[in-house]
């Protein structure tokens, strides 16, 4: 078998195990239907319709930028990746410090990396002037550049030393460089599971210890109840940047924190703090991280073996600019296909977050029995946080990552009628 052959079989097998993870682990299903009947989803969630005009006003002056600059950034990798203007870049940035293999994967990287970002920072901006304009965005202009560029400084350094580890690979083993760089990567996903809380996190927030209270010992109580007790509880300085409401759990063992943003703890009352954070417990429940861990190694491992099997294509090559997979010149189209993969593989993730969410809103109400708070907390975050109740139906479908706040208050309709269950 040629090793392209190889790796498009090995792609195969793997996208087929991630489909069986898929469909094995997600719960397509979190609530029997009720007697008469599910509730009918109310597009309004309750809100009124000044709210509703302020969020869909929002979600118009936001929204066309957001695809403009999804759509320009493929663009242009596009342009750079699948034609020789992306090699001839790579060799000129490397050419001041004498054009060696690894500067110019480096150095390519950077430099695509920067073309790429300062084309879309305009609109990049233009999203934060409105996200002040509605009072959703607290940040100064200085902390919005300190953030563009921590962010741009680690995306990029990451993606710099995974395509040089490919790269490497590539000229080591030509026949079976995806493999090992597949198995590798996959590996990574797994330790950057652990580490993101302890090594990501900090780089955008402050975290401080909650203070000794009513509400902290309730949320240990409820972490003991749901049977994943947490190292600590955490508050973190989101008001720096944003009026948005969020809690969320992160970590895993010694690592383990439910964390709180401040905005939480000025704006809800101690219920809805609990009800939200009862929704985050469900996902260590039901070892949500884990299986995301676990679909995003065999994701990550049917990408690079499908790269295997597209960059043994020498048409595709040439179209590049680039002899070999071990072709540092082969940097752009490289960047252009994970962003196309990225862009591919959204719906599907986003599709199997919507039900994972559902379970976890379900396992909330369990554990608090408090629909009424879960109600109140769902409308309070839609109002805060500027979010449609019912956004059009194409958009949630291939970008709404959770179930849209009409379809939650539903869902706790339906569990009250089912007699708390």
């Amino acid at each position: 078998m040629s090793p392209r052959r190889a790796a498009l079989v090995a792609a195969v097998l793997l996208t087929a195990a991630l489909a069986v993870v898929i469909a094995v682990r997600t719960p397509w299903v979190v609530l029997p239907t009720p007697p008469g009947g599910h509730a009918p989803v109310d597009p309004t969630a309750g809100l009124s319709p000044d709210q509703l005009d302020r969020a869909e006003s929002f979600a118009a002056a936001l929204r066309p930028a957001s695809l403009a600059s999804l759509v320009l950034g493929l663009v242009v990798a596009g342009v750079f990746g699948l034609t020789r203007l992306g090699a001839r870049l790579v060799r000129a940035v490397a050419a001041p410090f004498g054009g060696g293999w690894v500067w110019q994967v480096l150095l390519g990287v950077v430099a695509l990396s920067l073309i790429g970002r300062l084309l879309t920072l305009p609109l990049s901006a233009y999203g934060e002037v409105v996200r002040h304009r509605y009072g959703l965005s607290t940040r100064s202009w200085g902390l919005w550049l300190r953030d563009v560029a921590v962010s741009f400084g680690i995306n990029t350094g990451l993606t710099a030393l995974t395509v040089l580890v490919l790269i490497w690979l590539a000229r080591r083993a030509p026949r079976t460089w995806w493999a090992w760089a597949g198995a590798g990567a996959a590996g990574l996903v797994v330790v950057g599971s652990f580490l993101w809380p302890v090594l990501i996190e900090p780089a955008f927030n402050r975290f401080t210890p909650m203070a000794a209270g009513q509400l902290r010992s309730d949320l240990l109580h409820v972490a003991e109840e749901n049977g994943t007790p947490v190292q600590d509880v955490l508050v973190s300085d989101a008001s720096r940047r944003t009026t948005a409401l969020n809690a969320y759990v992160s970590g895993f063992g010694s690592t383990r924190r439910i964390v709180v943003y401040d905005t939480v703890l000025d704006r809800l009352p101690d219920d809805q703090i609990e009800s939200i954070v009862a929704h985050e417990l469900g996902h260590v429940a039901a070892d949500d991280v884990l299986t995301g861990t676990l679909t995003g190694a065999l994701g990550t491992g049917a990408g690079v073996a499908a790269l295997g099997w597209l960059l043994g294509s020498a048409r595709l090559l040439r179209r590049a600019g680039a002899d070999s997979p071990g072709d540092p010149r082969v940097v752009p189209l490289l960047l252009f296909l994970f962003a196309l993969g990225t862009l591919v593989s959204t719906p599907v993730q986003n599709v199997v977050s919507r039900h994972i969410e559902a379970r976890a809103d379900v396992h909330a109400l369990d554990l608090t029995a408090d629909p009424d708070a879960f109600v109140a907390m769902q409308r309070d975050l839609a109002v805060t946080n500027l979010a449609e109740p019912d956004p059009p139906a194409l958009w949630q479908w291939f970008f709404g990552s959770h179930p849209t706040t009409a379809q939650r208050v539903a869902l706790a309709q339906d569990w009250t009628r089912l007699g708390n269950r």
